[in-house]
């Protein structure tokens, strides 16, 4: 066994890699770019990156947040996401430890990352990116075939409630890629867990985008893949205990 520190060193490790790869996604998904074959490159002049200018973190800070070639600024973003990735990973394995379901949802973790900046700059959630979470949800099922049924309720428990709010509204109430990112999350964690992601995502969102407006401005159209995303994580990370915290406070 490797120690516990050395352990989550690799993790961390491995979740920033994992992570330089999520900017590529977040970059290029938008636009329809291939995410595999195009080399990655100088926004700002084209410059062709080496490998040592690819190493996670680490590059950025050699390069003091600058192009090697035009010396025009990177985006601090890179970065971030790379750190927050690793962290999310370190904290998944933490809980759960070595699993299959700490796996799951440290990809889970990954796509929430991506799908969030993305609809909080597009306002729209990439299909790709639900499909991936689906894969991850069915692979949850075979893995824990005695709960399947809890699984395939949860598929539909909020998105059957959303999509009537979509019918209702025309639309305009919520966005159909908000409606799948709860179906398949919901087949990820199971129902009683993605009821507590959306009241958590709305309460989030609610207090976030409230304060946005009153700061910034902000109007009061909102990207909500960013809010539902954090409830479907707080939901995946400490889910269980939270519900069974209620419970016992309403004497159930």
């Amino acid at each position: 066994m490797l120690p516990t520190a050395l352990l989550y060193i690799i993790i961390f490790l491995y979740g920033i890699v994992i992570g330089s790869f999520l900017n590529v996604c977040i970059y290029r998904i938008p636009k329809q770019e291939n995410i595999v074959k195009i080399r990655s490159h100088c926004m700002n002049c084209g410059y062709q990156l080496r490998w040592y200018d690819l190493v996670p973190v680490f590059s950025y800070l050699c390069l003091r947040g600058k192009c090697r070639s035009c010396k025009q600024k990177i985006s601090v973003q890179y970065p971030l996401v790379e750190l927050l990735n690793g962290a999310l990973y370190c904290i998944v394995f933490a809980v759960y430890g070595i699993s299959v379901k700490a796996l799951l949802f440290a990809l889970l973790a990954s796509a929430l990352i991506t799908l969030s900046v993305i609809d909080f700059r597009t306002y729209e959630i990439p299909a790709g990116i639900n499909l991936f979470i689906l894969a991850l949800g069915l692979i949850r099922i075979v893995t824990d075939y005695a709960d399947w049924l809890d699984y395939a309720a949860g598929f539909f428990v909020v998105s059957g409630f959303l999509y009537l709010v979509h019918l209702a509204t025309k639309g305009r109430g919520i966005g159909g890629g908000d409606i799948k990112l709860m179906a398949v999350s919901g087949l990820l964690l199971g129902w009683k867990q993605i009821l507590l992601a959306f009241v958590l995502g709305c309460i989030i969102g609610s207090v976030i985008h409230i304060a946005r407006m009153k700061i910034s401005g902000q109007g009061h159209v909102l990207a909500f893949g960013p809010y539902l995303s954090m409830g479907i994580w707080l939901s995946a990370l400490a889910g269980e205990q939270m519900i069974a915290w209620y419970l016992t406070w309403i004497g159930l």
